[in-house]
């Protein structure tokens, strides 16, 4: 891995911007700690270390750090979607969507199929022997829960074209019409009590943060306008937070009655920004770090894991309590001073297992060659878009479903509402695979 590390380091263009790559490797790695940090395992079950000691909720404002990769890949999708469009023949548009759809989701699809059959596989042959309990049946059900991200990832790559048509015709117009929906549906939801709209800012509130990616990848996130959303974002969640309905917490809670993550709230989204204009202050003086080689290496080298190891981070986590467990070694209390004590050792310990985990499964993050559109054996066939755009809508509704009904209870049928239809996993196992396929299909096209 080194020497092609090394290649690929050397090989970078002058033009690419480096920061991207830094802020995706950094977004998805302080999930993972944060994961790591708040999982307060004891044998009686797992609970939340925010929930044990609130005071520590402000560190959200940090480590919730979802809507830096979301407005990193709104960048991405705009230079992928236009540069396949520069390459098109006339009249292929339906080519490129299938091009770009197959393009954009393989190193996101191909390790999230792999994840899924292996603990798919798992978890039957685990209650088929009759296990699934205790621990074992905590993890069968926590584990799938990040994928939720990948289902929000999905949309936002399906609805990239689109979405990119209103930018290039609105501006920062579109992002204020995507930030005024997400208000009208919190003032519906909080002042109104309309039911169910709340589920709507799952699309206003991620795609507002998307679309901030189309005005960086325009050059419109100036130094000044970055200060303005920093501010503003930060004072307008303090605001909301304070005086309004909405918790202090940036990630989910358990038992609480508003979550600011679970559907998004216009808090969540005040966040986002000012997490926006703060990475984008920082941008000159990152840029400057990663002109060093060593530096840029290494950012290199986590790009082409960081999927893999999100996935399976969580695997990681649980093995090694499972481990302490079956060895009797002692869990502390939740946030007591032993609790502290051991938090560097199981950190290292986790990350040395999934570092494992991603020696193992690495290999199917690698993408494939790409297939421009118009080139021998890309799709040239009509229907082409619609079949991709429906192969992402499986994929997005199976690993959404998947995050939802967890592993546990497959010989019992246990079933999660996903827009108020029963879920099961294997159903979302098969929506996952199914869509996957099309994906494939339209992408590759008739040979």
């Amino acid at each position: 891995m080194g020497s092609s590390v090394r290649e690929l380091a050397g090989a970078t263009p002058a033009t690419r911007d480096r920061y991207v790559d830094l802020l995706r490797v950094a977004s998805l790695g302080a999930v993972v700690l944060g994961h790591w940090l708040m999982a307060a395992v004891t044998p009686d079950g797992v609970g939340n270390l925010l929930a044990v000691v609130p005071a520590l909720q402000p560190l959200t404002w940090l480590l919730q750090v979802m809507p830096v990769f979301f407005f990193v890949g709104g960048f991405s999708h705009a230079l992928s979607y236009r540069s396949l469009l520069r390459k098109r023949p006339e009249g292929s548009e339906d080519s490129v969507y299938s091009a770009f759809l197959r393009a954009r989701l393989q190193r996101l699809l191909r390790p999230t199929t792999v994840f899924v059959l292996v603990w798919g596989a798992a978890a039957l042959l685990v209650q088929l022997l009759g296990g699934g309990g205790g621990l074992t049946g905590v993890t069968l059900r926590m584990v799938t829960q990040p994928l939720w991200f990948i289902g929000i990832y999905l949309a936002m790559v399906a609805f990239t074209p689109p979405l990119l048509r209103l930018h290039e015709r609105y501006g920062w117009g579109a992002f204020a019409g995507l930030a005024g929906a997400a208000v009208a549906v919190d003032v519906l939801r909080f002042a109104a009590g309309v039911p169910y709209v709340e589920f709507l800012n799952f699309a206003f509130v991620w795609l507002a943060v998307h679309q901030l990616g189309f005005l960086r990848a325009d050059g419109r996130v100036d130094p000044r306008r970055a200060a303005l959303l920093a501010g503003g974002g930060l004072v307008t969640a303090t605001a909301l937070v304070a005086l309004g309905p909405y918790p202090l917490s940036m990630v989910g809670m358990p038992g609480e009655k508003v979550s600011n993550m679970a559907p998004p709230t216009l808090a969540l989204l005040a966040h986002g920004l000012w997490l926006v204009g703060a990475v984008e202050l920082l941008r000159a003086p990152a840029a400057r770090l990663l002109e060093r080689p060593r530096v840029w290496r290494t950012v290199v080298a986590a790009n082409g894991v960081a999927m893999t190891a999100f996935l399976w981070h969580l695997t990681a986590m649980f093995g090694v309590y499972g481990a302490l467990l079956a060895l009797d070694v002692e869990l502390p209390a939740p946030a007591s001073a032993a609790w502290w004590a051991q938090v560097p050792l199981r950190i290292a310990l986790a990350a040395a297992l999934t570092a494992a985990l991603v020696a193992a499964f690495r290999t199917f993050e690698r993408p494939a060659a790409p297939t421009a559109p118009g080139a021998p054996g890309a799709s040239g066939a009509s229907g082409g878009g619609p079949l991709a755009a429906l192969g992402a809508t499986l994929c997005l509704l199976g690993v959404l479903g998947l995050s939802m009904v967890g592993f546990g209870g497959l010989l019992d049928g246990r079933t999660a509402l996903l827009i108020a239809i029963p879920v099961s996993a294997p159903a979302a196992v098969a929506m996952t695979l199914g869509g996957w396929l099309l994906v494939e299909r339209a992408g590759r096209g008739a040979r």
